[in-house]
């Protein structure tokens, strides 16, 4: 069941007093069960964050419950260009996201349940957690094949991954959260999962491929809206709490103070792009023209997501080396970014010479340019 937020006056007196969120022990006793109103992935990353920094967890667990529109969440040490397709996410409206949890890549929408589990340190226990979903699974549909493995995910039928997980343990405080696929679009899924970038060399955390399956295909009553409920109602139950799931909108400034810049923070491309671990790329690229063809080497060495040295080489018959040349160093400082590379090739464009035959070819070389970003 589900309750709007009418402790919202008891907040605002406690933030007015600066009083830690523990102080709700008067309204929530031993733990809270949040759903998120959003679906807007910075502003429920930003609600971890806020609960993960603001609240006392002693003898209060949280689970909080949201979904998000189209997005692709990475983890905090991975590389967006070998974890996803981000010109098919551009063209598809698909928002990418950086968590601050390590762990793989992700696929959320609206068939894909997110659970996080909030506790102290001390009491961090994510296969506790998992075996918490399996039951409540099991709650709806009994003959459920699910079991958790090695790695902390949740294999449906002992092959297909319906589940995986990640954590972040700070000083005091702790959470581990998991997805749930109950209906993703698994096309989408498969395709924007699936990096077409090639010659990236990085130390940045890869993901381990898997398939997967929704559980709505195995069964049509495991919705999302059911799977929430017993998931409610099975956390209550074993930590003692009221089952009503309460509603929160992340983007209340009275509810959670400071939040606003939290979510505008995970949206910066410092933070989704220029953290991402240093790599380079070393690639070769076909200039189709007619009936020839000419290789195009390209080296990039990036850190915090900026560009620090570059190489264009192409055969001399295509372009002269100082126009080449002029290229490269046009793009060190720069970031590695594919609206930004545009720019400056389109204004590259306009310098060069009134000749049809190498205005031609520059245009080519840039446009190939671009793909690798």
């Amino acid at each position: 069941m589900l309750i709007p937020f009418s402790m919202k006056n008891c907040f605002q007196l406690l933030y007015n007093l600066k009083v830690p969120i523990a102080g709700l022990k008067n309204a929530a006793k031993g733990g809270l069960i949040l759903q998120s109103t959003s679906n807007n992935i910075y502003q429920n990353l930003a609600v971890e964050d806020w609960i993960h920094d603001h609240m006392n967890l002693e003898g209060k667990p949280i689970l909080f419950l949201w979904r998000n529109s189209p997005t692709v969440v990475i983890g905090r040490h991975q590389n967006p260009w070998q974890e996803c397709n981000l010109n098919l996410m551009r063209e598809k409206g698909i928002k990418l996201a950086r968590r601050r949890s390590g762990g793989g890549t992700v696929y959320h929408d609206m068939g894909n349940i997110n659970l996080t589990f909030f506790t102290t340190k001390t009491k961090y226990n994510r296969m506790e957690n998992l075996k918490l979903v399996i039951r409540a699974l099991n709650a709806v549909q009994p003959q459920l094949d699910v079991q958790a493995t090695d790695r902390l995910d949740l294999l449906l039928e002992g092959q297909f991954k319906i589940s995986g997980t990640a954590s972040k343990i700070g000083r005091t405080a702790a959470y581990h959260h998991c997805t749930l696929l109950c209906s993703t679009d698994r096309i989408a899924l498969s395709s924007v999962l699936k990096s077409p970038y090639h010659g990236i060399k990085s130390n940045a955390t890869p993901s381990v491929p898997s398939l997967v399956k929704n559980l709505l295909e195995n069964n049509n009553t495991l919705t999302c809206e059911v799977l929430m409920e017993s998931i409610a109602t099975e956390f209550a139950a074993y930590h003692q709490i009221d089952s009503n799931s309460i509603l929160i909108s992340p983007s209340d400034e009275t509810m959670f103070p400071g939040i606003k810049r939290k979510a505008e923070e995970l949206q910066t491309w410092e933070w989704i792009y220029g953290k991402t671990p240093k790599f380079s790329v070393n690639t070769s690229l076909n200039l189709l023209r007619e009936q020839s063809c000419s290789e195009m080497k390209i080296y990039v060495d990036v850190k915090n997501g900026r560009i620090e040295d570059c190489n264009i080489d192409a055969p001399g018959h295509w372009l002269p080396k100082e126009m080449l040349d002029k290229l490269s160093t046009s793009f060190i400082g720069n970031k590695f970014c594919h609206s930004e590379a545009t720019m400056l090739l389109n204004a590259l464009l306009r310098t060069c010479p009134k000749d049809h035959e190498l205005y031609s070819k520059w245009h080519l070389l840039c446009e190939k340019v671009k793909t690798i970003m």
